[in-house]
């Protein structure tokens, strides 16, 4: 079995004495192990760094098998990343989502917005709303996803300004009067016909909202606690929003 593929490394772990288990994240490969020979060296520990860019040959003699990497440096940005908490809560977190999906299955569109946000981890205000919006195609990834088209109560398409708890659905403001107390915030900036730029609050009320869905749908069905990098991004991301 053999293959090829760019993907960015989101983890390394080692094995044995020299090398390291490498995982990619890949378009056509999804997010794929793999065993890289002499991974520890002088030579190549620089470019086996999450978040860099590679070309990858993978070879096993069957699928189930490990397998091995043959691996090549196209872009490194690890070493930037690791300048910026904001950067290095970022590809903590990053890694941490994908691995929420089943390993080998592919996701090009997950991959595209983990390049797209990757190349944006130095604009704390745009990198902060392409991470909600990289949590809300998780959640549709993972079949959590969430109504954003018209309201649960009413059927409205104006004035959403909830989310239900226990719908996933948007929320009008008129239908939603009496219980917002009950209702999640659901911020502008998540709205397509919106023109409203994302804010530090908008920020902090949408990765609440994306928070209160990955508790319930995911992290606790699998008993897992959430990642403590999601914090540090949002606080990283929030100390650094340019003052306007």
């Amino acid at each position: 079995m053999e293959w090829r593929d760019e993907g960015i490394i989101i983890g390394c772990k080692k094995h044995g004495e020299t090398s390291l288990i490498v995982e990619l994240m890949t378009p056509k490969h999804g997010r794929h192990l793999g065993l890289v020979r002499g991974g520890r060296s002088r030579k190549m520990q620089p470019f086996l760094q999450p978040g860099n860019r590679v070309e990858a040959v993978w070879r096993a003699r069957i699928d189930e098998h490990l397998g091995t990497y043959q691996i090549e440096p196209v872009e490194m940005t690890a070493a930037k990343l690791m300048e910026s908490a904001m950067g290095v809560n970022a590809i903590q977190l990053l890694g941490s989502h994908l691995r929420l999906l089943p390993e080998r299955d592919p996701h090009e569109a997950m991959y595209s917005a983990l390049e797209v946000l990757l190349e944006h981890l130095d604009q704390p205000e745009i990198a902060g709303p392409l991470m909600v919006k990289f949590e809300m195609r998780l959640l549709d990834e993972l079949g959590f996803g969430l109504d954003l088209s018209c309201c649960a109560g009413s059927g409205v398409r104006d004035n959403l300004v909830y989310i239900s708890p226990k719908s996933g659905q948007a929320v009008s403001a008129e239908a939603g009067a009496p219980w917002k107390d009950k209702l999640l915030p659901l911020p502008q900036f998540l709205m397509k016909t919106s023109n409203r730029e994302c804010s530090v609050g908008d920020l902090a009320d949408a990765f609440y909202m994306l928070g209160f869905f990955f508790d319930r749908d995911i992290y606790y069905p699998r008993g897992v606690k959430p990642p403590e990098s999601r914090v540090g991004f949002l606080h990283a991301a929030t100390k650094k929003w340019p003052v306007t």
